[in-house]
């Protein structure tokens, strides 16, 4: 059976050069998502300049795609997050492996 790939989440901040654009292209196009983007949530300023969008896919290219269909109306920053949960338990892990090797003592 093959290997199911990982999906990740990206928090994509967006700075947008012509709102009134980005909102055009959206209605006339959709989001323009390639197969395997996965548009999770969004959050608009009140301004309505900039954009907080979580997005979701097994493979970073697909995020680069779908950007290149709006860089002319919009400046991206991409940043891979992961969840609350999935940071406690790398933490956690953290500890753990720090208290074992302390109380080991010398070799």
């Amino acid at each position: 059976m093959p290997k199911k790939l990982e999906k990740k989440l990206y928090m994509v901040a967006e700075n947008w050069k012509d709102a009134e654009g980005v909102y055009q292209r959206l209605w006339d196009r959709g989001r323009m998502l390639p197969k395997g983007l996965e548009f999770i949530s969004a959050w608009i300023d009140e301004n309505i300049e900039r954009s907080f969008r979580l997005m979701q896919t097994h493979d970073r290219r697909l995020l680069d795609e779908w950007i290149a269909k709006w860089r002319d109306l919009v400046d991206f920053d991409v940043c891979p997050v992961i969840t609350p949960e999935e940071a406690g338990e790398k933490i956690a892990a953290k500890i753990r492996k720090s208290r074992s090797i302390r109380s080991a003592g010398p070799v």
